[in-house]
């Protein structure tokens, strides 16, 4: 007797987004990613996509990356940025934000992009504020923007990180006016269970404030006329914590969790922001 996989048709996809229930139909994108490998002996991911056909730029291996100063971060980030400026690659799509951002493997990224990924670790709302400039010359589609993490374990306080955000937005709304822009929510932390080196900082913060933080930043995002997509639902467990399967240290993000995060923007690349055009501005304030 022969074994089948259904798959869950893409029409019930677009229903679901229609009626608003985004995370309902990740996790299902999810599940099904999830049936299909283990049905197959596969692992469901996409090719990485060069920014162009010549040598990629000669950076540091993995573990030096770990390593580098600030200022190393921003001449490897002005270098990348260059090259997608003069190639003017397809469906630019730009990641900004911190650790998170800039540890998100290659191949798991969804596919049908070029990816330019703009993440420094430790980064905070005012550091990414004031390097916004680096992709100046850049022509992206679609801005994925994640910050505020560090601010919080750094003890700033609301009102700094969401004014950062506001000027943000401003800023890429001004220098890329026909880009899509998409503000992700604060992911929350592993509580008790983080192992982080700076534990003690992180367990200060309430992941309470986070979704207090994260209620805001979709206010903003509202009236600021860019999209707000929430991933907070997808990585919290029943105790408002980071789930442990999705973190490898309460704080970072396991191979599991960049597979969430991956299925997330897959669906709203291809659903959400195909069907709906960038709002114009409601705000300027």
């Amino acid at each position: 007797m022969s074994t089948s996989v259904k798959t869950f048709p893409i029409w019930a996809l677009f229903s679901l987004l229609t009626n608003g229930i985004l995370m309902l139909a990740v996790i299902l994108l999810i599940w099904q990613q999830q049936r299909l490998a283990a049905f197959f002996g596969i692992t469901t991911s996409s090719e990485p996509i060069n920014l162009n056909n010549s040598p990629q730029i000669a950076t540091p291996d993995l573990g030096r990356r770990h390593q580098l100063t600030y200022q190393e971060w921003l001449n490897i980030l002005n270098q990348e940025a260059k090259v997608a400026a003069d190639q003017h690659p397809p469906h630019l799509t730009i990641l900004a934000g911190d650790s998170l951002s800039l540890w998100f493997p290659p191949e798991l990224l969804p596919e049908g992009k070029n990816w330019l990924n703009q993440g420094i670790s430790g980064e905070t709302s005012n550091g990414l504020l004031k390097r916004l400039k680096i992709f100046d010359r850049t022509q992206p589609e679609v801005i994925f923007v994640m910050i505020g993490i560090n601010d919080l374990i750094r003890g700033i306080s609301n009102e700094e990180i969401l004014d950062n955000q506001r000027q943000i937005i401003d800023y890429i709304q001004k220098t890329h006016p026909t880009a899509q822009i998409v503000v992700q929510s604060i992911l929350p932390h592993g509580a008790k269970e983080a192992t982080w080196k700076g534990r003690d900082k992180l367990l200060a913060v309430a992941n309470s404030r986070i979704r207090e933080l994260n209620r805001q930043l979709q206010s903003i995002s509202t009236k600021k006329g860019v999209k707000y997509l929430d991933l907070h639902l997808l990585f919290t467990n029943k105790q408002g914590n980071l789930r442990q399967e999705f973190t490898t240290d309460g704080l970072h993000l396991s191979p599991e969790g960049y597979m969430v995060w991956r299925s997330a923007l897959q669906i709203y690349s291809e659903i959400e922001l195909k069907s709906q055009p960038q709002r114009p501005a409601k705000e300027k304030g």
